[in-house]
């Protein structure tokens, strides 16, 4: 039995000790098994130690339960990833309260060059699937990977459409890897695992999806991304927490706008109205929140199918030929009025032929 490995789950186990305390005791003890061999009196020093959680590890000696979690590990090919391993995900290791400690059923790469969350409502209108269906479909050129939570609704939604397209899809979940919860979506994370998915949860065996748990999934949808993307959500929904956590990490958030009134929209709007969230339409406005590169083949497609009229060729051949240009250079060379200009140029931004740059400045996209 891996010795290193018990005292890893041991260490997750103890009450009060969360992610960052464990990492701060890692740190100040020189490893994990040093923590459960160090005297009272010097754990007591450690910051955020004290006396009740000093006593807490010292008077853990039980390891019969971190000892049959390596057995169900072994058993069922379980890859248990410690948050300073190479192969713990790059993104999640960057934030503070990252989980020390991963099982991830799978062999997907949890570091991919493009990754995106795509969360919302248990209660998806055919609006929402609409949005999905078609963002996935265009992700495609990309090759980006899609997280979610296998929740009902819009999680599972995006996991089987990612499936569908041939996208790489991750599950976290809110419960130990004995249990696949909801257990109607079984098949879905069968599918996810059969196609370089990976399910993922910083739970043990046993641990059932109790309501303390999701926002703590969450944070690791969150944390494993780019970018958050809310498709719909009601007002109180729990993909409003994914995208204030999201926030506090410094991750882009995105949510999709629906009508005044309609309760899964409330959500949403909510985080547009009040600056949490970028207005998400398509997947041209994440490609250019997140400089991606644009495929040759999309810029054949614009090339090739539209129209331009004589004042938008003219400004888009200025752009390109300078590499780009602010305001005033377009006005000088071009002779339009600020408003001609200001329409040209908002014409041309919404046919994806140019995009605004610090400073009321513009370049070509292709």
């Amino acid at each position: 039995m891996d010795k290193d490995l018990v005292y890893k789950i041991a260490l997750t186990q103890i009450p009060g000790i969360g992610s960052v305390l464990a990492k701060n005791l890692i740190g100040y003890c020189g490893g994990v098994e040093p923590i459960f061999n160090k005297s009272i009196s010097f754990l007591k020093k450690i910051p955020g130690v004290g006396d009740v959680l000093a006593g807490n590890i010292k008077g853990f000696s039980d390891f019969t339960e971190a000892e049959i979690e390596c057995q169900f590990i072994v058993r069922n090919d379980i890859k248990p990833i410690f948050f300073l391993d190479a192969n713990y995900p790059v993104r999640l290791k960057n934030i503070p309260d990252c989980p020390i400690l991963l099982y991830v059923k799978g062999n997907g790469n949890l570091s991919p060059e493009k990754c995106i969350a795509i969360v919302g409502t248990r209660n998806m209108t055919a609006y929402g699937r609409q949005f999905i269906n078609q963002l996935i479909d265009d992700m495609l050129p990309y090759n980006a990977t899609i997280v979610s939570g296998l929740a009902y609704g819009v999680d599972v939604w995006a996991h089987k459409q990612c499936l569908k397209m041939g996208l790489n899809t991750y599950g976290v979940v809110a419960h130990g890897l004995d249990r696949i919860y909801p257990s109607v979506h079984a098949n879905v994370a069968t599918d996810m695992l059969a196609h370089k998915g990976a399910v993922i949860t910083e739970f043990i065996s046993g641990t059932a999806p109790d309501r303390e748990n999701f926002p703590k999934r969450n944070r690791i949808v969150a944390g494993m991304v780019d970018a958050v993307i809310v498709v719909e959500s009601a007002i109180s929904g729990g993909s409003l927490i994914t995208a204030e956590i999201a926030n506090q990490y410094n991750r882009d958030v995105l949510a999709v706008p629906g009508n005044i009134g309609a309760k899964y929209s409330a959500g949403c709007n909510y985080l547009i109205k009040s600056h949490k969230a970028n207005v998400i339409e398509g997947i041209d406005d994440l490609v250019r929140l997140l400089n991606w590169d644009v495929k040759i083949e999309k810029q054949t497609q614009r090339q090739l199918f539209v129209e331009l009229t004589d004042n938008e060729q003219m400004i888009l051949a200025l752009i390109r030929e300078n590499r780009e240009m602010g305001i005033d250079q377009l006005m000088a060379h071009a002779g339009f009025s600020s408003s001609v200009l200001a329409m040209t140029l908002l014409e041309l931004e919404m046919k994806n032929c140019i995009t605004s740059l610090p400073g009321k400045r513009y370049q070509t996209i292709y």
